[in-house]
């Protein structure tokens, strides 16, 4: 696979943040399967994974900044 040109770049970066709009307007998974369609079509396979990981990434450290820190035996104890 060659590496994307600027237009192609700005394509998959506009779709990938369509998405993720649709995901944060707190719509479903199903909703959002159009977006999801496009940004997989228009951006490279390992940059799809890369994307999904760091919204991963960037949604888990929005709840830790906001509930803070539980540890993971303290979940335990208390379910």
């Amino acid at each position: 696979m060659s590496f994307p040109n600027k237009e192609d770049r700005l394509v998959c970066w506009n779709h990938r943040d369509e998405y993720w709009k649709c995901l944060d307007e707190s719509k479903s998974q199903t909703d959002c399967n159009e977006f999801r369609k496009k940004y997989e079509q228009f951006c490279p396979s390992q940059w799809v994974k890369h994307f999904d990981r760091k919204r991963e990434y960037i949604k888990f450290k929005e709840r830790l900044e906001l509930e803070g820190y539980v540890p993971e035996e303290k979940k335990r104890t208390s379910v």
